[in-house]
């Protein structure tokens, strides 16, 4: 079952903007409307399609991968945009530039300040990624070192968690846990919680392949 095609909305329009942010990523990246059409991505995501990252705003994520993989991964993906999850990840065979390969895919829920999911994160693994060195410096998307606080509240919005529950969690008050995001979203030159996440991934923050998402130590002050 294919997704219909629908253009984003102007309240989505800012969002095209991320694309550029994962240009410098080894990471390879997408960022995906509930519609579950790409928003925009980085240059190693679309690469392994044999596309331009201008090529890829309003096409079907399912439409990247085998016939086969469509109908249960578009299932699992809906699941993630109605909030009955807030991560997902699959072995699926993916249309490459190669030909059809098997990949690992990674969707994470995002959520505004409102605490609705508004888009999803979408990550691919190849092969496997090498472990982070803990001594690694702060990539150049951070302007300082995280403190332990602000670590543990960018795990918990990346988890796709909202502000009460991150209060709760963290022993804060709300406006607490507006004041960590909002020092965060100036550290990474970030507008919302969205571009937070996407600018926290493509920087290399979390260590691959953790669950729930882990910053990784070499970033934290």
């Amino acid at each position: 079952m294919l997704i219909e095609t629908n253009t984003c909305s102007p309240e989505q329009a800012d969002e095209y903007r991320l694309c550029s942010l994962f240009d410098n990523s080894s990471a390879r990246i997408a960022h995906v409307d509930l519609d579950l059409r790409l928003i925009g991505s980085n240059a190693g995501f679309a690469d392994v399609f044999g596309l331009s990252v201008e090529e890829l705003p309003g096409v079907a994520l399912v439409d990247l991968v085998h016939a086969r993989a469509r109908d249960a991964l578009t299932r699992r993906l809906l699941s993630l945009a109605r909030g009955e999850r807030s991560r997902i990840s699959d072995l699926i065979a993916t249309l490459t530039r190669s030909g059809r390969t098997s990949t690992e895919l990674t969707g994470i829920a995002v959520t505004n300040g409102a605490g609705r999911i508004d888009s999803l994160v979408v990550l691919l693994e190849l092969e496997p990624e090498p472990a982070a060195s803990a001594a690694a410096p702060c990539p150049a998307d951070v302007r300082k070192p995280l403190t332990r606080m602000e670590a543990m509240v960018l795990e918990g919005v990346a988890a796709g968690m909202s502000t009460v529950q991150l209060a709760s969690k963290l022993f804060l008050s709300r406006g607490g846990v507006e004041y960590h995001v909002s020092a965060l979203m100036k550290n990474l030159d970030a507008a919302n919680r969205s571009e937070l996440v996407s600018r926290a991934y493509s920087a290399g923050l979390f260590r691959m392949g953790s669950w729930p998402p882990l910053v990784t130590e070499g970033f934290v002050d």
